[in-house]
């Protein structure tokens, strides 16, 4: 008997049920009373369960109905998504996009980020992944991401277009209690007799290379979320992007330090979008690539 069960029985079912009354379903579905009736009753056959009482002067769900008007809604949502993946698969829409972000891409953004796309693109399933330094470029070279967004890492693969996002805040940072938090204007020499916590990857491309590494003595990690907690740990100071800490240190978790001097790349971290130019994004990735260069006024294409 399910087999006979249809999708616009279950339109008519939900519509009742979020508008009150078979009348004000068949205004909303623009069909005439009966039809709506009619269409309730069948589904009720077909289910073998009553899912409205009609005694009073407005149908009221019955316990049955309220269980199944949940599964009702889910089925139709998933028959809208597939109805929108094969219209965009028709239009050159892709089935699945994949991001892959440097560590030091802000959070909030890139939930923000995601949320907005759902909501854009019911139909393609988005793959993200977050790396660190050369690893973000490996993965979009490799084919296994379509988009990457650059951070740590400043080199820009010649086979790859790219396209400058707005540049990420630094701040140096320590445990209120570790020695070099009660300093005034650190030079790098007294840097260099602390242990300095620093992120780092297995990719090729940065062997033997540091970034705004200036001690001597070094923990090494490749997680910002461990960086952090070593650093509550008073196991080092280091640089972190100041909207990862920005409670930290406005809770006094972490304290910036006061240095004499600072390189423009220890201040800043200029964020760099990323994708295979033999490769050409599709409508999903264009859409993420302008959502991310619509928060800078004059979006800057570093190779075409």
């Amino acid at each position: 008997m399910l087999d006979s069960l249809s999708l616009d029985q279950l339109r008519v079912f939900v519509a009742i049920a979020d508008h009150g009354s078979f009348s004000a379903a068949a205004r909303r579905l623009y069909r005439a009373q009966s039809a709506v009736s009619n269409a309730v009753l069948n589904l009720e056959s077909v289910l073998g369960v009553k899912l409205f009482d009609r005694s009073g002067w407005r149908p009221q769900l019955t316990e049955h109905g309220q269980a199944l008007l949940v599964d009702a809604r889910a089925i139709l949502a998933r028959a809208d998504q597939l109805k929108a993946r094969a219209l965009g698969l028709t239009q050159g829409l892709e089935a699945e996009l994949s991001v892959v972000v440097d560590v030091m891409f802000p959070t909030a953004q890139l939930v923000d980020l995601a949320t907005r796309f759902q909501q854009t693109f019911p139909g393609v399933l988005l793959r993200l992944c977050v790396e660190v330094l050369g690893s973000v470029p490996e993965r979009v070279l490799s084919g296994e991401y379509d988009l990457g967004i650059q951070g740590s890492l400043p080199d820009i693969a010649p086979e790859l277009s790219s396209h400058v996002l707005p540049e990420i805040t630094l701040v140096p940072v320590v445990a209120p209690d570790h020695p070099l938090a009660v300093q005034r204007k650190i030079t790098i020499d007294t840097l260099r007799e602390h242990t300095q916590i620093v992120l780092t990857d297995h990719s090729g491309r940065t062997r033997g290379r540091t970034f705004s590494v200036f001690s001597d003595l070094r923990i090494l990690t490749a997680d910002l979320g461990s960086k952090r907690a070593m650093l509550l740990a008073k196991l080092g100071w280091g640089f972190m992007p100041r909207s990862f800490v920005e409670d930290d240190l406005s809770s006094a978790r972490l304290s910036e330090l006061d240095l004499a001097e600072r390189q423009p790349r220890s201040r800043k971290m200029p964020l760099i979008a990323i994708y295979r130019t033999d490769a050409p994004l599709g409508p999903a990735g264009k859409w993420v690539l302008d959502m991310l260069l619509a928060a800078e006024k004059k979006p800057t294409s570093r190779h075409s």
